[in-house]
């Protein structure tokens, strides 16, 4: 199952970013509901319990792509106010 997941993720930012996006479209992109809420429960998760192995590999490769993703907002958003 986390291979289903964080491929998942994975693949959505890289579909997202290969389909030759505008600036505009990077800094408002956003995973997709069900991806954010699934990152949001291993946030929660963590708050509360301590994570399975599985799961903390998944958080992490969320965080990575949390990551990225951010650096390419950032970037974008620095592009447009050029």
């Amino acid at each position: 199952m986390v291979e289903i997941i964080k491929l998942r993720a994975y693949d959505e930012f890289v579909e997202f970013i290969t389909s030759s996006p505008t600036l505009e479209e990077i800094s408002e992109f956003r995973l997709s509901a069900e991806t954010e809420a699934r990152f949001s429960e291993l946030l929660e998760a963590n708050r509360n319990r301590r994570l399975t192995d599985l799961e903390e590999v998944e958080l992490d490769e969320f965080m990575r792509l949390e990551h990225i993703v951010r650096k390419a907002k950032i970037r974008a958003f620095e592009k447009l106010a050029k």
